[in-house]
């Protein structure tokens, strides 16, 4: 489906849907829980719904109920996850999250599991673990694009060490699983661990649940073993990294509010905050929203290091900028579901924007503004959404080929455009 966007300034409130980040490892942590959990206020995505299915595939019992919280559900849990009598199909759809949070999972338990998986998945690199399955003794197959992967073999406790500049996913799987082990272990990253805040957030969660774990606050991790997760009820909290789209949109456009977000958050994606606010945007905000004022933004240097999800909706925002902005220290957006810094410095380009490309990260120049015309969203929802933001900017209609994938993540995107006085109309 393709959206065709009339440009207009958005403005108004909108409830910012749940972290996709933080109900991934709930929903984790309570199917490793012996009994019921409730996990509430949970924005449906397509990426939620691949853990839960593979969670099911694994033994745990989940229901989606009705929520306390409007427009959301929430989830009742029973977990405890036992061998499976048969091999098992782990369909992780194109959730990356899912894939890397769940392959140790499932080697809980000395059982045959394939993994799959839709889009660019697949070809998402999944190197430290064919390191780890080699170093202790885990059997494992893969086709030539990764996927369709089997993986049997039981975890044993002990040391772990894998790279961090690849991803932080890995760490999250081994985190969440090797504390259930009997023994304990030591997780170490042998090079620099990149996305600290996303490892914070599983340590966070971990707590919440009853599992902790011994950080340096570097690269290495004491993992005392033989823990239990404890079944009981968990919130989500509001997601920064789709809130960065409408706080991003309130400076280019009219006001917007953002309620359901909590100050002080574990979500490393709380920075767009402060990296809005270094570009001279208005912010302003108490415990559970924030109001983005319409702001004259400028060029600064943008470290994306531990927040790569926002490149999209900032490499927007710097490009109605004045001056020049670098986004630096990106390396690993190449390798999302699709090569985001490539994605949009062609599509931006396409409409008028001045955008280098560096191996690492991007070059900005500021523009008055975009000429509209037709850009593609890269089956990437971050893309997709970032162009939408764009549309306010531009001269003439703005039309998005591929927008239903907005769905991986934001189901409801579109609709909160139009609840925000966005005008665009469905095409094929």
């Amino acid at each position: 489906m393709d959206i065709c966007i009339t440009p207009k300034a958005l403005g108004g409130t909108v409830s910012i849907p749940s972290s996709k980040s933080i109900g991934h490892r709930d929903l984790i942590c309570a199917a490793l829980a012996e009994g019921e959990s409730i996990v509430e206020n949970i924005s449906i995505s397509q990426d939620i719904e691949a853990t839960c299915r593979v969670l099911q595939a694994f033994g745990a019992v989940i229901e989606r109920i009705p929520s306390a919280h409007t427009g959301r559900a929430a989830y009742r849990v029973t977990g405890g996850l036992k061998p499976q009598t048969q091999p098992v199909m782990a369909d992780c759809c194109e959730s990356g999250s899912t894939l890397r949070f769940l392959i140790p999972v499932g080697m809980l338990n000395d059982q045959r599991v394939t993994f799959i998986g839709q889009g660019k998945l697949p070809k998402r690199p999944l190197d430290p673990y064919y390191q780890i399955f080699a170093d202790h003794h885990i059997t494992y197959t893969l086709t030539d694009d990764g996927l369709p992967m089997t993986v049997q073999g039981r975890l044993q406790p002990g040391r772990y060490a894998l790279a961090g500049n690849v991803s932080s996913q890995f760490f999250t799987g081994l985190l969440l699983t090797l504390p259930l082990l009997d023994g304990d272990s030591v997780l170490e990253s042998t090079t620099t661990l990149e996305s600290l805040s996303y490892v914070t957030m599983t340590l966070d969660c971990m707590a919440r649940h009853g599992v902790h774990v011994q950080w340096d606050g570097k690269n290495t991790f004491h993992i005392p073993g033989n823990q239990s997760y404890q079944a009981g009820t968990y919130t989500v909290e509001g997601d920064y990294s789709q809130a960065a789209f409408w706080l991003s949109a309130g400076l280019l456009g009219n006001p917007i509010t953002c309620t359901g977000l909590r100050q002080h958050s574990s979500q490393g994606d709380e920075a767009i905050v402060s990296i809005l606010q270094d570009m001279n945007g208005t912010i302003v905000g108490n415990d559970s929203s924030l109001q983005a004022q319409p702001s004259s933004t400028v060029g600064t240097t943008i470290d994306v290091e531990d927040c790569p999800d926002l490149v999209p909706v900032l490499t927007v925002v710097a490009s109605c900028s004045e001056g020049v902005t670098r986004i630096t220290h990106a390396a690993r957006v190449r390798l999302k579901e699709c090569d985001r810094l490539h994605a949009m410095a062609v599509e931006l380009n396409k409409i008028g924007a001045c955008i280098e490309e560096e191996p690492e990260g991007l070059i900005i120049h500021g523009v008055s503004g975009f000429t509209g015309g037709t850009v593609d969203g890269w089956n990437d929802h971050r893309v997709a959404m970032a162009l939408a933001v764009a549309s306010q900017r531009c001269q003439s209609p703005l039309t998005i080929t591929g927008a239903l994938c907005v769905c991986k993540s934001y189901p409801t995107f579109w609709e909160d455009f139009a609840l925000l006085g966005g005008q665009c109309e469905q095409k094929g």
